[in-house]
């Protein structure tokens, strides 16, 4: 990404350059915001796999979320990922919250996953 004038791809490169930084081998859990789903991935950088991933478009969640733009649902997905990381043999990773602000969704889907069991 050289050359981006667009301010939140900027703003993304500097928060993904930060937490690369602060990574030291752990993977990263990726928040992807849209208007009407939220998703998480659980990424590991050194190998470029993508370790677990979960969003409101799950078929699981689909049925129970009705709304996937709410922070009840970033919260189901929070403790999804969490879930699977845990699975996957993930315990500690570093919060990767793009170009969004820590605020409502994207916090209720960290919050979430701490409570799941991952640490950051």
């Amino acid at each position: 990404m050289a050359h981006t004038h667009n301010g939140s791809d900027r703003r993304k490169a500097r928060v993904r350059r930060a937490v690369k930084s602060r990574a030291n081998g752990r993977p990263r859990l990726s928040v992807f915001r849209s208007d009407k789903n939220i998703y998480a991935q659980i990424i590991d950088d050194a190998s470029g796999r993508t370790l677990a991933a979960a969003s409101t478009i799950d078929k699981e969640i689909k049925e129970s979320v009705k709304n996937g733009a709410t922070a009840e649902a970033a919260a189901a997905i929070g403790k999804l990922i969490a879930e699977r990381g845990v699975k996957a043999g993930v315990g500690e990773v570093v919060f990767d919250r793009g170009a969004y602000i820590y605020h409502g969704r994207v916090k209720a889907l960290a919050d979430a996953a701490r409570e799941g069991g991952l640490s950051f």
